[in-house]
């Protein structure tokens, strides 16, 4: 490693912001040896879901039109498009551009959305040419009618695995997961349902973020790791899920599928999860991050399992690769225990939350728990305004019927074989073999580094490694000699010496390259350890020859 860094320093910082400097080097490393640069450390897919978007940009073409219909100024200005006969003449222009891009998916999934939802033509069509055009504020501010409707059974499609809950979920579009995450963190503490020095669990290893804003000042919860080892093919043990029957522990935060270990939970897992819930803590709020269940096939997510007691977050970004869209859910039950805690704060407590929510509502106490988060991502002053832009809310439902449309699932089919493509190339260049593992979604894999190295290099190279080098310096030298970056798993509450790397974002020939990378670095740390014994040798040697 280069003497210039002090990999010390680096310790407190996120994985996402060591990248940088990764990436310096890497990229540092590629010119200077004309090796390819490879970033696998940010899981931006490098793939998009065409026909929806083919879809969206044709529609604002109409959409233009309908404006231009209701009024058209030669200085440049349109009209609201009008709900009245809309259906219909979206039907005849479709008909007279039929070979243009979007234009079968369009004239598909009309009917297709009607017939499936009961929905009225032309309430429907016009909600999606005003939405597109933006001209109005987001009514309702939580999600536009037709759109939760049709976003609610993908859902049920993408995290129920088949076996879809009694009861609907009340469903708010947000900016994608991270916004999701922001609103939930400001609206549990809100509502008292998470104050400063409460105790949460979190199942690691965990997306970093959920480390790190549990311990802000705004927050300053009390944590307590759920470990899912490697040994246990990353799934709980009964010993770690034990932890949750602590009273003092509130709440239960994961992802599910995880980030960085790739693993969903395995239906004997989740039905432990369920069981403690049901039997013995039926008052644990839950929060579950599900971005990657798409990724698995029959992903159930613990919302399936645990309705009343989960609230579910979904991003679009990954599985449509729509990163930059910024397409997020927050689902949560109507009926379900956060309302219900809410009603049962103390008197003092219920007062000061009428106080904060009274200017929204006559009946404060009635307003539920979701809508208040609505509230809540705009400082409650702001609500009128709130809402995900109607554009983005578009997109979000065209997402979503194209997959409901795709009664085979190809498109679902297409984005699995890619990543675990990209995975048994990874594995092949690690020289691994490793059996399948139906809950693995491919999308990350976690490299554990030390748990590799004492197969391949031995014990003792690994406990000298240990000793004498920086855990940090696995990711640095990889960037810095080979041009690699990859992210330090340590930073995720993963092992020390592991490695998260994205299987999305690269082309598939590379991760062969990716996995030499790596053993190159277990080689060059062997060398050192061996170099090191053989110095030691030659030392004890010198030291036992008697002096003249």
């Amino acid at each position: 490693m280069s003497g210039a860094l002090n990999l010390k320093d680096f310790e407190a910082l996120s994985p996402f912001e060591i990248k940088d400097e990764l990436i310096k080097l890497a990229k540092a490393s590629s010119r200077r040896t004309q090796a390819a640069f490879l970033n696998a450390g940010r899981g931006n897919p490098n793939w998009i879901a065409t026909a929806p978007r083919e879809g969206f940009f044709l529609l604002g073409q109409f959409a233009i039109g309908e404006s231009k219909r209701t009024m058209s100024h030669p200085a440049g200005l349109g009209g609201m498009p009008q709900a009245g006969g809309i259906a219909a003449r979206l039907d005849t222009w479709l008909a007279q551009h039929p070979d243009m891009p979007g234009a079968p998916f369009l004239s598909e999934m009309i009917p297709f959305a009607v017939k499936t939802f009961g929905f009225e033509p032309d309430a429907f069509v016009h909600e999606l040419v005003d939405s597109i055009i933006g001209d109005n504020y987001p009514v309702p501010d939580r999600m536009l009618v037709h759109n939760e409707r049709i976003v609610h059974e993908y859902l049920l499609w993408a995290m129920c695995g088949g076996k879809k809950p009694a009861g609907r979920f009340d469903l708010y579009a947000v900016e994608g997961g991270t916004a999701a995450m922001c609103y939930l963190f400001k609206s549990l503490k809100a509502n008292r349902l998470l104050l400063p020095g409460d105790t949460i669990a979190l199942g690691t290893p965990i997306f970093t973020p959920y480390l790190e804003m549990t311990h802000l000042e705004d927050y300053a919860l009390n944590v307590v790791h759920i470990k899912a080892p490697q040994e246990n093919r990353f799934q709980f043990t009964d010993e770690e899920l034990d932890k949750l029957l602590d009273p003092k522990v509130k709440a239960f935060f994961l992802v599910n599928p995880g980030n960085p270990t790739g693993m969903a939970l395995s239906k004997e897992t989740a039905a432990k999860i369920t069981k403690l819930v049901k039997s013995k803590r039926p008052d644990l709020m839950i929060l579950t991050d599900d971005v990657y269940g798409t990724f698995v096939q029959d992903f159930q997510s613990l919302l399936a399992k645990l309705p009343q007691n989960t609230i579910g977050v979904y991003s679009y970004s990954k599985y449509f690769g729509c990163t930059g869209w910024r397409l997020g859910v927050i689902a949560l039950h109507e009926n379900n225990i956060f309302d219900d805690m809410i009603a049962a704060l103390p008197p003092s407590e219920t007062a000061t939350l009428d106080r904060r929510y009274g200017p929204l509502t006559l009946e404060p106490r009635k307003l539920k728990f979701i809508d208040r988060i609505v509230a809540d991502s705009r400082d409650v002053a702001l609500n009128h305004t709130a809402g995900l832009s109607l554009p983005q809310q578009v997109m979000m439902s065209l997402f979503s019927l194209a997959e409901l449309m795709d009664e085979q699932k190809a498109y679902q089919a297409a984005c699995i074989d890619i990543v675990h493509r990209r995975a048994l190339a990874m594995i092949d260049g690690l020289g691994l073999k490793l059996t399948p593992n139906p809950n693995f979604d491919a999308y990350y894999g976690l490299i554990d580094f030390e748990f590799w190295a004492r197969k391949n290099i031995g014990d003792d190279a690994v406990e000298y490694l240990k000793e004498n080098v920086h855990p940090l310096d696995l990711a640095f030298r990889l960037a810095e000699v080979h041009g690699i970056v990859l992210l330090n798993g340590g930073g995720f509450e993963a092992p020390n010496w592991s490695l998260r790397v994205s299987l999305a974002n690269l082309p598939d020939d590379v991760y062969d390259d990716i996995g030499r990378g790596v053993r190159a670095v277990a080689r060059g740390y062997r060398d050192a350890y061996e170099a090191g014994k053989r110095a030691t040798e030659v030392r004890r040697e010198a030291e036992e020859v008697p002096a003249e």
